[in-house]
């Protein structure tokens, strides 16, 4: 490796023990085994390297439960019983990656102290819709439209974030596959009678 993939690697694993507001450039270097110099040559800033580790982060977690998982799933794409193999599936990821999951919340609450952390946030949130579309449903993501990123995407992600929190809180009380499907089931029979 060189100092560019060493550096992202360092702070990778600063941010997972840290966290962003606690890591030091001075961090990364001794965990890289590179030099200060080596951080701004290569990407501009701390909290640009940091940005990027952190996104490569939640590439490695969305890579966990990502499109090629759904389509190995036992259940049809947009049944009941698809929708739950597929939050099992998920929340599966949670132990390996809950560091991350802390790290996410962290940097939602650090107001605009890191607003390039923020923006690509909201781009990799985009990204993210499209992925969970793609995972619940059985399309490929590049065949996923806007519309649908939109509508459908949104929901996964708001019962994704929801799940999260619960799951980082208090796993023994946070909502099942099963009671998250047995809820949806019973919204959509209540909507069906409307």
């Amino acid at each position: 490796m060189g100092h560019r993939e060493d550096l992202l690697e360092g702070a990778r694993r600063c941010l997972l023990e840290k966290g962003f507001a606690r890591t030091t450039a001075r961090d990364i270097v001794r965990e890289s085994g590179t030099n200060l110099a080596s951080i701004g040559y290569h990407y501009g800033s701390k909290d640009a390297l940091l940005t990027r580790a952190y996104v490569s982060l939640l590439e490695g977690v969305g890579e966990g439960f990502g499109p090629e998982v759904g389509k190995e799933a036992a259940h049809t794409p947009g049944s009941l019983e698809h929708f739950q193999e597929m939050w099992a599936t998920i929340l599966r990821t949670v132990p390996e990656s809950r560091a991350i999951w802390l790290l996410s919340f962290e940097l939602m609450f650090q107001d605009e102290r890191v607003a390039e952390v923020r923006k690509l946030l909201g781009e990799a949130q985009e990204e993210g819709r499209e992925g969970l579309v793609a995972l619940f449903s059985g399309l490929p993501e590049a065949e996923v439209d806007r519309e649908t990123a939109d509508s459908e995407g949104r929901l996964y992600q708001t019962l994704l974030n929801g799940l999260m929190v619960q799951w980082l809180f208090d796993p023994a009380s946070a909502t099942t596959p099963e009671q998250l499907t047995e809820g949806l089931r019973r919204v959509v029979e209540r909507a069906a009678r409307h």
